[in-house]
């Protein structure tokens, strides 16, 4: 089964170039030590929320874009793996190596974590608009939870949806400034869900999204309820600017 991690990231806008040449150094890494699949993408469309959004998950300051950006592994083993070699290949593999390729960006702001996913439809694109969404559920919604998702689907690929992938928070580590949990203000009985849809082109997104908001099967099956809370959830819209796989 597959395995995703998660991050969100603040970059001052000035380095966008250096952004996207220090991802395409590391993520080639990634690629050659068991990842499939890399994906890096820049803030489009990214509303600022009343209670929760992309910029306060990351403390964003002016002059700064949110970055949406996914690894995804076969499985968690090989993913596990890699994690726990990380300090050794810092020794041997340049790449990983913080003085030679320094973060263009405030990595004590980054958000990270480990995903399982619970639903993933559609086919992967060589280039796509991407939907990025963080959101609390209590863990005892999970099921729900996937099949609100799963069943939303069909409406999704009825609008030109390419592909979607809501993964359940397994391995999300707190963090002395940020965190994915602090990013949706997740309570200790929640779990951080970290989903992604990928579209054509965001006009394609935009139409099927004043579309949505009128179809009836937006709403949740009669006599339920929303299995998370939708104030605490953040989303936003992101151009690809990376993309690498095996």
């Amino acid at each position: 089964m597959s395995y995703i991690d998660g991050f969100v990231i603040a970059v001052p806008n000035k380095n966008q170039q250096q952004f996207i040449h220090h991802a395409r150094q590391v993520d080639s890494a990634f690629i050659d030590h068991g990842a499939t699949r890399v994906v890096e993408c820049w803030g489009a469309d990214v509303p600022k929320g009343k209670t929760t959004d992309f910029q306060g998950a990351v403390a964003a300051q002016d002059g700064e874009t949110v970055a949406f950006s996914w690894i995804e592994w076969p499985d968690k083993a090989t993913r596990d793996e890699v994690m726990g070699q990380m300090d050794d290949m810092g020794k041997t593999d340049e790449r990983f190596d913080p003085a030679k390729h320094p973060m263009p960006f405030d990595g004590k702001r980054m958000i990270y974590g480990g995903f399982e996913p619970i639903v993933e439809q559609g086919s992967e694109a060589t280039d796509s608009y991407v939907q990025g969404f963080v959101l609390p559920v209590p863990a005892g919604k999970r099921e729900d939870y996937r099949k609100l998702a799963e069943d939303a689907w069909v409406m999704f690929k009825d609008y030109g949806a390419l592909r979607v992938v809501e993964a359940w928070g397994d391995d999300v580590p707190e963090g002395k400034v940020t965190d994915f949990r602090r990013a949706v203000k997740a309570g200790p009985d929640e779990k951080v869900v970290f989903s992604f849809m990928e579209w054509p082109s965001r006009e394609v997104c935009d139409a099927a999204h004043d579309k949505m908001i009128k179809d009836d099967r937006m709403k949740p099956p009669e006599g339920m309820d929303w299995p998370f809370d939708a104030q605490r959830m953040i989303f936003g819209g992101f151009n690809r600017i990376v993309t690498l796989e095996k």
